[in-house]
């Protein structure tokens, strides 16, 4: 079946009691058994829940996966993938990584004996030359959160695996549609659901999806123990998001590729950051294992003050945190999404004070364009 047949039925067949086209939302915390011992396939929602199993088994076809496994937000899934590293074991991370992730890492899990080293992964040389004895994961994220730095990730599990180590894609910015890690030799996939899966701005959640069945087993060990399930009503968000993923992503490309081409020629932008822009150093490795390039821009002013100016100019974008929605979200990674980054860290990826994130959403792409261009004039 193609991708919007997928995402409009794999997971979600009419409800045998009802026969409702709908995937009901079971919001139930225990299921009656028939007997001692004897029960439908449910017996506490911590453990499972049929709105959510659909979910989990609607994103995983979306991925090309056999298992998918749904957790309360983008960080408990990432949290939970992380289980499959232990105490003494090292991980390779993507450097320029969303500032949650940093903040998890190097804050919370390497005080549990877990050695992290964050690493260009765009430059596979600098993936070999961290690779250790005890490297265990080599986690990447492509295209990169903010600066749009792209990982091949072809070569990438080709490094990792030479090395007996899991490779983990965070495809948040790109989704199934328009990114398919698994494709390319990834391990395992990352998404929060919150963003272009659920795509309409009101629910979090988060899923992992993989094939190796070992692995999967013990994630969901992990997702039952630890409890940071996603609810019945959030997987039933996202179950409604991905029927119109296909074409949401379709209109988030076209208005993306427009508004970087406005802004790669607008004179008070000094430099854009979009793997579909023929300016940028690796658009060939994204037109090459990417379907398309999406609807994350980012651009820079030059200072904090002419951000300020753009943030404060704005009338349809809104100043929020977030990406994936539907509507245009624009923001400030060096106070917002990075904040936890330290600032030389920061200034050595390219995240300046004058950096704003763009996340594209499916408005009319003149009105976005023309709300961009009336705050871009007012920087003197």
């Amino acid at each position: 079946m193609g991708f919007a047949t997928t995402a409009i039925h794999a997971g979600q067949e009419p409800d045998e009691a009802t026969g409702s086209v709908t995937v009901p939302i079971y919001q139930t915390s225990t299921y009656a058994q028939e007997t001692l011992g004897k029960h439908k396939g449910f017996e506490y929602a911590r453990t499972q829940n049929p709105t959510r199993l659909a979910l989990e088994r609607n994103l995983a076809a979306l991925e090309g996966a056999k298992f998918g496994y749904a957790f309360a937000s983008g960080m408990a899934a990432i949290d939970a993938t992380l289980r499959l590293v232990k105490a003494g074991e090292h991980v390779i991370v993507s450097d320029n990584t969303y500032g949650g992730t940093f903040r998890l890492f190097s804050r919370i899990l390497s005080n549990y004996n877990i050695e992290f080293d964050f690493v260009d992964t765009s430059d596979i040389t600098k993936v070999e030359a961290a690779i250790r004895t005890n490297t265990r994961m080599v986690f990447v994220e492509t295209p990169t959160n903010p600066v749009m730095i792209v990982t091949d990730l072809q070569a990438v599990s080709d490094v990792a695996h030479r090395a007996g180590a899991r490779v983990v894609c965070d495809n948040t910015f790109m989704s199934p549609y328009l990114q398919r890690p698994l494709d390319f030799g990834v391990d395992i996939v990352v998404h929060s659901t919150t963003k272009y899966l659920n795509g309409h701005s009101d629910g979090v959640g988060g899923i992992v999806v993989l094939n190796d069945e070992e692995d999967a087993e013990w994630l969901a060990f992990v997702q039952n123990s630890v409890g940071a399930i996603l609810s019945p009503f959030d997987s039933w968000l996202v179950l409604r998001g991905t029927k119109t993923l296909a074409l949401r992503m379709e209109q988030h490309d076209r208005s993306g590729r427009a508004v970087a081409a406005f802004l790669e020629e607008h004179p008070k932008v000094q430099k854009i950051y979009y793997p579909g822009s023929l300016s940028h150093r690796q658009h060939d490795l994204a037109k090459r294992q990417q379907k398309g390039f999406g609807g994350m821009v980012a651009f820079d002013v030059g200072s904090l003050e002419n951000a300020r100016i753009v943030f404060e100019s704005v009338k349809l974008c809104t100043l929020a945190e977030s990406l994936g929605g539907v509507e245009t979200l624009i923001s400030h990674p060096a106070t917002m999404t990075h904040a936890s980054v330290l600032p030389e860290t920061r200034a050595r990826l390219g995240i300046t004070e004058g950096l704003v994130r763009i996340s594209v959403g499916i408005e009319d792409t003149d009105d976005i364009i023309a709300d961009l261009d009336q705050a871009l004039e007012k920087i003197k």
